[in-house]
């Protein structure tokens, strides 16, 4: 379970300047020309030349700028869509953002990799139907992490004969989904195991 208190410790509501750069991945100077020139939103501590930046002006600026939320929380929940169909993939990522979700996706185990460091999801969403993904190998990875120890798992699969696959292991997921799926379903079953 990912507590709210877990999601509050690892977002203030107010940055610095020097918060703001790491988490932009870009120097403090240009944080503050950001804010000087009126682009990005804050205000001054009284007395000092210090910026403060609330999380809403800076979710906002970095959506703007397509700049990745880094961790940040802005909604009911970051998703990884892991999916090697390019098509399929794109319409649930799209499905997910109308939801209220931020999502990343992802074509490859190593694309999803590299994503799980940068983007730290709440929910890993993984495609178990595609061979080349090496899916149960990425959710043994992912659960071997300790980083990623509050991260969930869910499984979008094909059953064969009804039943969902043995070939998955049970207590390595969260939750699973038997295609055909809605939408709806899915967004139940993330906030479901987001809570």
């Amino acid at each position: 379970m990912i507590a709210d208190d877990d999601r509050k410790e690892h977002s203030p509501k107010v940055f610095t300047t020097g918060q703001v750069a790491r988490l932009c991945n870009v120097a403090p100077r240009t944080v503050s020309k950001w804010f000087d020139t009126g682009q990005l939103r804050g205000y001054r501590i009284p007395g000092s030349r210090d910026r403060r930046i609330p999380m809403d002006q800076l979710v906002r600026f970095m959506k703007a700028h397509s700049i990745p939320l880094n961790g940040l929380d802005p909604g009911p929940g970051r998703i990884l869509l892991v999916d090697a169909d390019r098509e399929r993939r794109g319409l649930i990522h799209r499905e997910l953002e109308r939801s209220g979700f931020t999502v990343e996706s992802a074509g490859s185990a190593f694309e999803a990799g590299m994503l799980v460091e940068r983007f730290k999801p709440h929910v890993v969403v993984l495609d178990m139907d595609s061979p080349s993904l090496s899916s149960v190998d990425l959710a043994a990875a992912i659960r071997c992490e300790p980083k990623l120890t509050g991260t969930r798992l869910v499984a979008l699969e094909t059953p064969e004969n009804g039943s969902p696959s043995a070939a998955i292991p049970r207590g390595g997921f969260d939750g699973r989904l038997a295609r055909p799926f809605s939408i709806p379903d899915l967004c139940d079953l993330l906030r479901e195991v987001c809570r």
